[in-house]
Parts: structure tokens; C-alpha cells; sequence
């Protein structure tokens, strides 16, 4: 049974687990009732941020439109347009064992498809998640729910892995954005 994590808390991954190279960041939800005539359509992403908080280059944000890393540490498993059924909408395989050493953090996000054109935002999400599990094992280490704390947002950080003494942690974010994929990219760097 993996530990559920709340808003900002933060916990070791690898030291708790040795050994453990490989896994799979699941991230799901649900819609709210919503008639407003478009699929509501909501993608995950991550960004292999260095020292400095930004990609070291635009190839390491990792999404629909570029689904793996060169070094094949991050593969993004495709996007779900709908978010239909249970269990996770999209899936990020992770292997820590080659990421590369100029990368410290890998951020999930979720971002809502042409949010503004389609009038959506997080406030018509719910049982939004993230979770990781060993790959190898298939046991669930980590599950952070985020609630129902979003509204006008249209894209979340949901957590991120990142690198300390040379141990991954993960930290439960769940901090929201407006402006989409564009301002996240613009946070993080990207050339967009």
C-alpha cells in the first residue's frame, strides 16, 4: 500500500525503495457535468528541469506533441482526449536510473486542451490525481488526490520527482496556473 501525501508534503522515494530504477506516474480524473458542446480534454506533461528551476532545452518538456526524452528517461505513454473510465488518463514512464546528471527535477503537470476557446477550466474537474508505482513491482508507492481547491486554473503542477543527496523524493505541489500549457512552458523555460 503506497502512502497518500498531502498538499506539500514531501517524501523519499529511492532511500525507502533501493534499488528502485523504473516507474510509472499514472495521472487521472474526472469531469464535472459540463454541456458547453466541446470534449473536455486534459493532457500531462513533464518538464526535466535543472539547478536553475528551466529546462536546459526545449526537448525537455515532454508532452503529446514530443513523447520521449533523448536519453529515453522520460516517455509520456499518449494522450487521452477524453479522460473517459477509470484509473489513469495518461501515463509518464520515468527511469531514474538514466536521467540525465544536468536534470535535478521532473514536474508533472495537467493542463486543460484550448481551455479559454472552449471555456473550461479545473473547477469542472474532480477526483484528480497522481500516483506512483515500481514499474518492476507494480506496487503503488505514492497517491496524492488533489481536491476540489481549483477553480478559474487551467493548468495544476500536480508534484514533481526531484534529486537530493543523491536520493529521489517526491513533493506533493498541486499549485495552479492560468493561461494553460503556454504559461507553464513560459515558467519553466520553454520557447514557446
Amino acid at each position: 500500500m503506497g502512502v497518500n501525501l498531502a498538499k506539500g508534503q514531501k517524501v523519499d522515494l529511492t532511500k525507502g525503495n533501493p534499488g528502485l530504477k523504473k516507474l510509472m506516474v499514472g495521472l487521472g480524473w474526472d469531469t464535472n457535468r459540463y454541456d458547453g458542446g466541446y470534449d473536455f480534454d486534459l493532457d500531462a506533461a513533464a518538464f526535466m528541469l535543472g539547478a536553475s528551476g528551466k529546462v536546459n532545452r526545449d526537448e525537455d518538456f515532454i508532452f503529446y506533441g514530443n513523447l520521449e526524452h533523448a536519453s529515453g528517461a522520460v516517455k509520456h505513454m499518449g494522450d487521452n482526449l477524453t479522460g473517459d473510465g477509470d484509473g489513469d488518463d495518461e501515463q509518464v514512464l520515468v527511469d531514474l536510473s538514466i536521467i540525465p546528471a544536468n536534470v535535478d527535477k521532473v514536474a508533472f503537470t495537467v493542463t486543460i486542451y484550448d481551455a479559454e476557446v472552449r471555456h473550461q477550466n479545473f473547477g469542472m474537474v474532480s477526483n484528480a490525481f497522481i500516483r506512483v508505482v515500481d514499474e518492476t513491482t507494480g506496487a503503488e508507492l505514492i497517491r496524492y488526490d488533489l481536491g476540489e481547491d481549483f477553480s478559474i486554473e487551467t493548468a495544476v503542477v500536480v508534484g514533481e520527482l526531484y534529486r537530493y543527496n543523491g536520493e529521489w523524493k517526491f513533493n506533493a505541489i498541486g499549485s495552479g496556473f492560468q493561461g494553460g500549457l503556454y504559461a507553464l512552458c513560459k515558467n519553466y523555460g520553454v520557447n514557446v
